[in-house]
């Protein structure tokens, strides 16, 4: 009798533990990668690229940042399944990323010398054929005090205020154009015009400039979807210079910001916005977005 409650004591203990192995087995992880770059060339601290915007200047990015956020994978079917992102506390929280290209290095020097450029979770085990990824922070958690949120939420350099949230594009650079209509900055580089992308919220309506919004006119997020993307091999290139292409780096429309941070009513924003595949004061986007490239 002992004998025989031996035996069922370890049979249960092999069956147990192949249902642990069968539960283990039924997800799978992914590492998807991300890269920046400039009309192709990767993106470096410190790295001047030629031939950018219409004027095909010369500029040298001083940040480049972006939140993602509600990752899934595509089936051969055409149905997502979402990325169970891995909670780290640094670079992933609930379901947004914060990918960073630069290294606080050189004229990145007001950045972080840490840097992400991965989106690490899990799915259920199955074949996936293609990837949608979000460029921003989902409302819900895109209007809070950056000082007490989690990371990456805590940066107070991708937070513009409670009613616009976060900047979901950051990249600022210096451009070796100069023209009468923007004085240049003198730095160790010699005279410079400066040139931002900041996309974020605009247009949210709250009660007051401390208290989150109930509504945005203007989300402006933007979600991509790649069919054919290899999860093992593929990168997602995230492209600056397709974004300026057709913007002038060098001249800055009176009375605004320096660049486009997406706010209405700037000359700078209509071919930055178009070229994220945003509809910009009331005007659809004309044409996809070209800042997202599956390599």
């Amino acid at each position: 009798m002992k004998s025989q409650i031996l035996i069922s004591t370890a049979a249960a203990a092999i069956l147990s533990a192949c249902a642990n192995m069968g539960a283990f087995s039924s997800t799978q992880s992914v590492d998807i990668k991300f890269a920046g770059a400039i009309n192709g060339q990767p993106f470096a601290c410190g790295q001047s690229y030629a031939n950018v915007g219409t004027t095909k200047s010369t500029i040298t990015p001083s940040d480049f940042r972006l939140y993602v956020s509600e990752v899934k994978l595509v089936r051969k079917d055409g149905t997502t399944v979402p990325v169970q992102l891995a909670q780290d506390g640094i670079w992933q929280y609930q379901n947004v990323a914060l990918i960073d290209f630069e290294n606080g290095s050189g004229p990145c020097r007001n950045g972080t010398t840490a840097t992400n450029t991965s989106v690490r979770g899990i799915v259920p085990s199955g074949e996936y054929t293609g990837l949608e990824v979000t460029v921003g922070v989902p409302f819900a958690l895109n209007h809070q005090d950056p000082t007490v949120a989690p990371s990456p939420l805590n940066s107070t350099a991708m937070f513009w205020n409670w009613q616009g949230g976060y900047k979901f594009i950051k990249f600022d650079t210096s451009s070796s154009g100069v023209s009468d209509q923007k004085p240049a900055a003198p730095n160790a580089m010699g005279p410079v015009t400066r040139y931002s992308v900041h996309l974020g919220s605009t247009m949210c309506a709250g009660t007051s400039k401390t208290q989150p919004p109930q509504a945005c006119q203007s989300p402006n997020r933007m979600t991509v979807r790649f069919d054919g993307f290899d999860l093992a091999k593929g990168v997602v290139v995230a492209d600056m210079g397709a974004v300026l292409s057709q913007a002038n780096v060098d001249v800055n429309a009176q009375g605004t910001s320096p660049g486009c941070m997406s706010f209405p009513k700037d000359a700078d924003c209509p071919p930055v916005m178009g070229a994220l595949g945003l509809a910009y004061d009331g005007v659809p986007a004309a044409s996809s977005q070209r800042f997202l490239i599956a390599k």
